[in-house]
């Protein structure tokens, strides 16, 4: 057989369920989470408590889904035309193949008062050269003490203490304690820094609190504290809140931690690296065991995202959205339902109205009644002289007397 007797291999044929279902897998773990602003529109609140709308700009706009779970840590009352910033997962909507975003938070554009008052003083720090690179400090590699700057009574001093224990414990450390949060925080940091600089005990300074909100981190966000950041004679590390969280203390500072405990490990040596650095073979022994279980972790990173992806929660979103959807189109069926009733019922009201008795005496014709018994004078046989009759009119009756009759 010749080559191009071969028979063809058909191409695989995706169903739209597959490719929905492939497209959606791509964009959800092919993106981080995101940050957006945009202008609610077109929101809408169904009975399962979830939350739907566009969010656009000028020039396009986005389908975004806020599900009930997340929408009770919104403190907003959420309309058309808001101005807001969101935190959002990239998704797709299979049932319908409509690309949106799964919103993980939500507030307003710019945070208020306090958001536009950070980045007046972002920019004011920044031309003035504070947060330049180039001025940054190294941090040393083996200090011989840490200064560490925060509330002992949050979780922040115990975490950060946790961490330079089991990395090394021989490490010492001396805490300069002070309020990280209300009216006495910001002088009490200044002070703090100031004391640890002036004593030249430590060699590195950490500045940590656990997180919070903008209005908890105000402190944080405070010109004096950042001033004081940069005078401060010792490479200055801070680890203020969540890894999302970002202060001006944090443009100041020399080097910036994702979080306390984050910033434990960047100023203590690894006590377990400068063991592997006794031997060779110890060295080559840890090389490969790191890259083994570099390995591991991808691997178990790859089946953590296949599962995540068909985690029950997942499924459960996805059908209460269908769910949704579906309400909402059975109550626009119900909507056109009535309106066409309604629209029988005055056609069938008009027919009634025009063969009515009350149209013919309209016309100028009368009705006739005996009134003894109501009933309907058809024929003048049926009445004598003298007898008593009653008259229908259009408007109002008579009663009257007969005074001859005549048959036909």
């Amino acid at each position: 057989m010749n080559d191009w007797d071969q028979p063809a291999i058909e191409p695989h044929c995706y169903t739209i369920s597959e490719l929905n279902r492939e497209a959606r897998s791509l964009l959800e773990s092919g993106f981080p989470l995101l940050w957006l602003q945009g202008e609610i529109s077109n929101l809408a609140r169904p009975a399962s408590g979830h939350l739907y709308f566009s969010l656009k700009d000028a020039e396009a706009q986005v389908r975004c889904a806020l599900f009930r779970f997340r929408s009770r840590a919104v403190n907003l009352a959420l309309r058309n035309g808001l101005q807001v910033r969101v935190q959002a997962k990239i998704s797709l909507y299979e049932p319908r193949g409509e690309f949106q975003l799964q919103i993980e938070h939500l507030e307003l554009a710019g945070a208020g008062a306090l958001r536009q008052a950070f980045d007046r003083l972002k920019q004011q720090l920044a031309a003035e050269g504070l947060f330049a690179s180039e001025r940054k400090r190294p941090l040393p590699r083996y200090p011989r003490r840490i200064g560490l700057i925060t509330s002992t009574s949050g979780a922040a001093i115990r975490d950060v203490l946790s961490v330079l224990r089991r990395r090394f414990p021989a490490l010492p450390v001396r805490v300069y304690p002070t309020a990280v949060q209300g009216d006495e925080a910001v002088a009490g940091i200044v002070q703090a820094l100031q004391q640890v600089g002036a004593q030249g005990a430590c060699d590195v300074v950490l500045v940590v609190r656990g997180g919070g909100s903008l209005e908890d981190l105000h402190a944080f966000n405070h010109e004096a504290v950042a001033r004081a950041i940069v005078a401060c004679p010792l490479p200055v590390v801070t680890g203020v809140g969540h890894e999302t969280d970002v202060s001006i203390a944090d443009f100041a500072a020399d080097v910036r931690a994702a979080t306390p405990s984050a910033a434990a490990e960047l100023v203590s040596p690894d006590r377990t690296t400068w063991q592997t650095q006794l031997a060779h073979i110890e060295q080559r022994l840890q090389t490969v065991l790191q890259r083994r279980l570099h390995q591991q972790r991808q691997q178990i990173e790859h089946w953590r995202q296949r599962l995540e992806q068909r985690h029950p929660q997942r499924q459960l979103r996805h059908y209460a959205q269908r769910l949704d959807e579906l309400e909402q189109r059975l109550h626009h069926a119900m909507q056109r339902t009535l309106h066409n009733r309604q629209q029988q019922l005055a056609a069938l009201s008009r027919l009634l109205h025009t063969i009515s008795p009350l149209q013919t005496l309209n016309r100028g014709y009368a009705i006739v009644r005996d009134p003894t018994n109501q009933t309907i004078v058809r024929t003048a046989q049926q009445l004598q002289v003298d007898d008593s009759v009653e008259v229908l009119l259009a408007e109002g009756r008579l009663h009257c007397r007969v005074c001859a009759t005549q048959g036909i």
